[in-house]
């Protein structure tokens, strides 16, 4: 009887893999050595794998940013955070991750995130490489990145000296008019006495 799985199979025969053979085309003798090589860029994955966005690899930590709250110890599921009290800082033992990256979302400094480190085939689960300790200062670089540049503010403008006061304008004296000299007067004719008036008859 042909079922919906046959027809799903079938159409598996003619897709490309959505996988890639890890870590080289054919398979090596020794994969620990081989990554090794790879480590050291001997040899090289075929092909490089395309990590992801949000991809929860290997944990980085910023010791230098951690307070030591232990937030993240006590979400841990897998008990793979240790305190160091004395030092007020913890350490990750990896090969106890569960890589749920519940201690990256509580952390309140954010000085712990998921790297894409996909690699971490080792003999010794508690051998250095799969203890973290220390990742580096990247809280401040993280921080840098996320605030956007701000341009330098507008110099302020340069004081100026107010410009000294235009002298008050001095009131020129308001001029009397000369008096001038009346003019001589026009020589007055002599009254003439009056006819004498003519006798009545």
């Amino acid at each position: 009887m042909v079922t919906h799985a046959f027809f799903e199979l079938l159409k598996q025969f003619f897709t490309e893999p959505a996988t890639n053979l890890f870590p080289v085309r054919n398979a090596p003798q020794n994969v620990h050595k081989t990554l090794k090589a790879v480590e050291a860029g001997k040899a090289s994955i075929n092909p490089p794998v395309e990590v992801p966005p949000g991809f929860r690899g290997k944990i980085l930590y910023d010791r230098e940013a951690c307070i030591g709250c232990q937030m993240c110890i006590k979400v841990c599921p897998s008990m793979t955070i240790e305190n160091l009290p004395e030092e007020r800082k913890v350490k990750f033992y990896i090969s106890r991750c569960t890589f749920c990256a519940l201690c990256t979302e509580i952390c309140p400094k954010k000085c712990i995130k998921m790297s894409d480190q996909f690699i971490m085939a080792n003999l010794d689960k508690y051998g250095d490489d799969m203890i973290v300790l220390d990742s580096g200062n990247f809280t401040a670089e993280d921080k840098a990145k996320e605030e956007p540049k701000k341009e330098a503010p507008p110099a302020p403008p340069k004081p100026t000296r107010p410009a000294p006061p235009a002298p008050a304008a001095t009131p020129k004296p308001v001029e009397k008019p000369k008096k001038t000299p009346p003019a001589p007067a026009a020589p007055v004719a002599p009254a003439t006495p009056p006819a004498p008036a003519a006798p009545k008859q």
